[in-house]
């Protein structure tokens, strides 16, 4: 998976984003809205971490938990 797939399909890959790093808001979740660079500083920020630490983390971050075909409004719906 890609930058490019996360990025078109954010809002799906938000849950998953706040799960791995959940000191991340809401807030700058619709700021990042899919950017790899705005993820990476908020994280730092977030985080208290230098630059190469969040891409370090992001690069070994397990993207099959990302889930693409769902709607998670669809889902929250459901329940």
């Amino acid at each position: 998976m890609n930058w490019d797939q996360i990025e078109g399909k954010w809002k799906q890959a938000k849950g998953a984003v706040k799960q791995q790093w959940g000191k991340l808001t809401d807030d700058d979740l619709d700021v990042i809205n899919g950017k790899q660079d705005q993820l990476l500083g908020k994280i730092q920020e977030r985080y208290g971490i230098t630059r190469e630490e969040a891409q370090k983390q992001l690069d070994s971050w397990d993207f099959s938990k990302v889930s693409l075909d769902r709607d998670p409004m669809r889902d929250r719906k459901a329940s």
